[in-house]
């Protein structure tokens, strides 16, 4: 079992991702694609989001968002972390209730999650689009789509456990741009050359060994460290082969085993089949197990890629399961 070459070029680049969603027999919408590529190249070029900017300003943890600010502030900013919409009115109560909480919580999360405040009021068009049927209402954007909502005030403590979750199925709570002065590595690097000519050979072993090592030295490597997840992948599913599947059938309560069976489905091609046994396991059970589960499929969703049209729905199911 051989996979493609991974594509010299950033790994954070949606372009990367759909190669790889490509790549392992999915069908992708082009024009989709490019409009999200355009989305996701305008995310890179943005400042990352900040807790300590003012409250309200472009950047800041808290935003405010119009019509004419939703693309930059909501779409083009999902492709950095999550985006929480609050959508309020000056009228409503409940909605005076919730923002203070969803504020805190968005300053608590140093830019690992963004909160896009829209008055409705103000915003017609915008709560049209989103189906808004009462507020307050709660979006979650992540990669430009909706990936989770709820209606009305809920508690703190479940408003944090909602935007917990939503950061743990997505980005896992890494901040862009953390560390200053970072440069991207060079587009025509030769320590590449030892991994794909590995990969050329149908040597994984060989080509994971060579992607490690450019990253014990470099460990922000724009290419090495997507092209290091898929190799692992593939080799996992070679190891499990197909009697990884009965395996599981034998045993559902196996977290690893239905983990190695999804491996080998996904490695053959069948991504909503990998998709659903992990969501199944993520339903059936709680506490370890279940973090076990969402875990892998949080990293299988980041080998596909979300320009695989596959991957969104999968997130939103997720996210229904865990919340």
């Amino acid at each position: 079992m051989q996979p493609n070459r991974p594509a010299r070029t950033d790994p954070r680049a949606a372009a990367q991702q759909a190669k790889m969603a490509a790549s392992l027999a999915g069908a992708v919408d082009l024009a989709a694609v490019q409009a999200r590529n355009e989305a996701a190249a305008r995310a890179a070029a943005a400042p990352p989001p900040s807790a300590a900017a003012p409250a309200g300003a472009p950047g800041s943890a808290v935003v405010d968002v119009t019509e004419a600010t939703f693309q930059s502030e909501v779409l083009d900013r999902s492709f950095q972390v999550p985006v929480v919409l609050d959508l309020w009115a000056e009228w409503c109560g409940p909605c005076k209730q919730l923002s203070p909480v969803l504020e805190r919580l968005a300053t608590e999360g140093a830019g690992s999650w963004v909160l896009a405040k829209v008055d409705v009021d103000a915003n017609p068009a915008l709560a049209q689009g989103l189906r808004v049927q009462g507020i307050p209402a709660v979006k979650a954007v992540w990669q430009g789509q909706l990936v989770a909502e709820f209606t009305g005030a809920i508690p703190e403590e479940q408003a944090r456990q909602f935007v917990t979750e939503l950061v743990a199925a997505t980005s896992g709570g890494a901040v862009p741009g953390a560390a200053e002065g970072e440069e991207p590595a060079e587009a025509e690097d030769p320590r590449l050359d030892q991994a794909e000519a590995a990969l050329d050979a149908g040597d994984l072993a060989g080509a994971e060994a060579a992607y490690q090592a450019i990253l014990d030295a470099e460990p922000d490597h724009p290419v090495a460290g997507l092209a290091l997840r898929q190799v692992k992948l593939f080799r996992r599913a070679e190891e499990a082969g197909p009697d990884a599947l009965a395996a599981a059938e034998a045993a559902p309560d196996d977290v690893a085993a239905q983990t190695r069976a999804a491996d080998f489905l996904l490695g053959t091609g069948d991504v909503d089949g990998a998709f659903a046994r992990l969501l199944d396991v993520v339903r059936r059970t709680a506490g370890e197990d279940r973090d076990r589960a969402r875990t892998h499929l949080v990293e299988l969703f980041g080998i596909v890629g979300d320009e695989d049209p596959r991957v969104g729905p999968a997130r939103r199911a997720l996210m229904t399961a865990l919340f």
